[in-house]
């Protein structure tokens, strides 16, 4: 058995029939419930892609439109999310896996009126979770969740163990890349590893940090026509976010740039970024 492959029974195997965390096959079967929450994985191959500036974002419009939206920092042993957003957790995850607190107990408010849970940063063994800490974690989170509306995972860099764990519990795995060679590699490499490895066969795309519209489309088409030429698997456009200054200009400041400039360029591209995961939630 790999390292990973138990992963899946582990999905399928925790919650109750009122509140658990449905894998992908389970969540489509005729006759279940299309309130179930619906889980999406914001990864990448490389880090220092954006990927957690889109989770704040879309958390944040997300729940300004009235959705009910729950955050976790799955970077484990650097997560940033608090720094991104100016918090100062007393408790992280880290506090749940060593039994001191409960997942319920250390959420925080988040952006536009999200709930972040929220990770340790700092931290060596939370970057391999060993099966006791997975099934405390799925265990901690159906617990709840069901609650919600949409979980985003903002999942670390790169194809370690704990990133492949969270893309398979999620019912969409979105993958953020940028022109860089080296990002667009990178992302080709998570794809692969968990379409042959892990049978996901359907990711979304954000190409971050573009100079326009055009430039993503091409660099979509470009790792469109590699995953089309050797692995089996569906890439879908979900928008691009444009090189813009007051996405630095927010960082700086500590605010999703949708809620301090919601007028800039960059907001507008969240803005249609969320729209396109919307329709795609429907087209399921």
């Amino acid at each position: 058995m790999g390292a990973w492959d138990g992963d899946e029974q582990q999905l399928t195997a925790i919650g109750t029939p009122e509140r658990t965390l449905l894998t992908r096959e389970e969540a489509h079967r005729p006759g279940v419930p299309k309130t179930q929450v619906r889980v999406i994985s914001v990864t990448s191959g490389k880090g220092g892609v954006g990927k957690s500036n889109l989770v704040i974002n879309l958390a944040a419009l997300y729940a300004k439109a009235g959705r009910k939206v729950l955050v976790l920092d799955a970077d484990l042993g650097l997560a940033n999310l608090d720094v991104l957003l100016g918090l100062a957790p007393r408790y992280t995850l880290q506090h749940v896996l060593e039994g001191e607190r409960e997942m319920g107990e250390i959420i925080v408010p988040g952006p536009g009126g999200s709930s972040i849970i929220p990770a340790a940063s700092g931290i060596e063994e939370l970057t391999r979770l060993s099966p006791e800490d997975r099934t405390t974690v799925l265990e901690e989170i159906s617990s709840f969740a069901s609650t919600y509306d949409l979980l985003l995972l903002d999942t670390s860099a790169g194809i370690s163990s704990n990133v492949v764990f969270f893309n398979l519990m999620a019912d969409d795995v979105l993958v953020v890349l940028t022109p860089e060679p080296t990002s667009m590699t990178d992302a080709y490499a998570v794809i692969k590893v968990l379409s042959l490895r892990h049978a996901r066969h359907s990711f979304i795309l954000v190409i971050n940090c573009v100079k326009s519209a055009a430039e993503a489309a091409e660099i979509f088409k470009r790792l469109q026509a590699v995953t089309n030429r050797f692995l089996d698997v569906k890439l879908t456009y979900a928008g691009h976010v444009v090189l813009d200054e007051r996405v630095v200009q927010a960082v700086c400041a500590q605010r999703p740039v949708t809620e301090l400039f919601p007028q800039s360029a960059a907001s507008r591209c969240f803005q249609n970024v969320a729209r396109s995961l919307n329709r795609l939630a429907l087209e399921m």
